[in-house]
């Protein structure tokens, strides 16, 4: 994946400072995964894997669901969006992203790509026309973070969209621990379709359909739904970025490793990763093989929404 290196980056949206140095790419300790089964339940450091990677890294978290008020004291879902540092919090130096050409040669500048583009394709669809605005911000931590809107929440939550304060809160070590220890790549495309699926989570809050879930487990509920439908909305904007003035190329490599995402970040892997079986009646993002479907889904209709209504959808196996 490249980035136009004549685009002008929009970066009003993003800061930098605070402490912890590293940025968007920056690494940290890795957080094992025990193997095997645990009788009589999972054991404590798999509890807190499970509602990591299943409640925030790639979406909405369970108490927020059809929640998007100010006064949540609960974490939200996980996203990215326009940046700021949170203070005292880890985050990168984004006074230096001019073009982009500085994406193509820093991550934290390709961030900012991402984030230009995501809100350009968002911004041109009719089907939002008067209701779109951009997420508030995008907000790099470490260690612990208060949101304006779902509480406070510690890196171990993992990246985040607040409905509340419309905000994405990302701790950068995600991608080289957690994510990479389930079997996933880090690579630009990568953190692309995890920037477009949080961001997809934005759409839904300024649609109102955060407001339709009621149902919060299980393999055709209302979360799992929401989740596949911002799995669409990532497929949407890769359709169409391409050529958008931000992204210059996006090859078969880089898709390839984006449904080895949506793979990797399936309800029914993370389980059988971190636990030895699959209970889908546990099930709150949905099947990696759903995932990598929606995801393909949207790729398929890039100008409507209409074709991304996981919540109309009879077979969530196949839109």
């Amino acid at each position: 994946m490249r980035f136009n290196p004549k685009a002008r980056l929009d970066t009003s949206r993003t800061s930098g400072g605070g402490g912890g140095g590293g940025g968007f790419g920056g690494g940290g300790a890795r957080i094992p995964i025990p193997g095997g089964r645990a009788g009589g339940g999972i054991g404590t450091v798999v509890v807190l894997l499970l509602f990591f990677v299943l409640s925030q890294c790639t979406g909405i978290g369970p108490q927020v669901l059809g929640d998007s008020g100010g006064g949540s004291t609960s974490v939200g879902t996980g996203t990215f969006g326009g940046l700021q540092a949170a203070d005292g919090g880890e985050t990168g130096d984004f006074g230096s992203c001019k073009t982009g050409e500085d994406a193509n040669n820093d991550e934290n500048c390709a961030l900012v790509a991402l984030e230009n583009s995501m809100t350009g394709y968002w911004d041109s669809q009719s089907d939002l026309s008067g209701r779109f605005q951009p997420e508030q911000s995008v907000v790099i931590f470490s260690d612990q973070v208060q949101t304006g809107g779902c509480g406070a929440a510690s890196s171990s939550v993992g990246p985040f969209y607040c409905p509340g304060d419309q905000t994405i809160y990302l701790d950068p070590t995600f991608f080289d621990s957690i994510f990479e220890q389930l079997g996933g790549q880090d690579t630009t495309f990568v953190r692309a379709y995890v920037l477009a699926h949080e961001y997809g989570h934005h759409i839904q809050n300024l649609l109102g359909t955060m407001g339709q879930v009621r149902t919060q487990q299980g393999p055709d509920s209302d979360a799992v739904r929401l989740e596949l439908q911002a799995d669409c909305y990532a497929g949407m904007w890769t359709a169409a970025a391409e050529g958008d003035g931000f992204v210059e190329d996006i090859t078969d490599q880089d898709i390839t490793e984006g449904i080895s995402a949506a793979k990797t970040v399936g309800d029914d892997h993370i389980q059988s990763t971190t636990s030895g079986r699959v209970d889908t009646s546990q099930f709150t993002h949905g099947s990696s093989e759903q995932r990598i479907a929606w995801f393909k889904k949207g790729m398929t209709t890039p100008d409507s929404i209409r074709g991304c209504d996981t919540f109309r959808a009879r077979d969530l196996d196949r839109p």
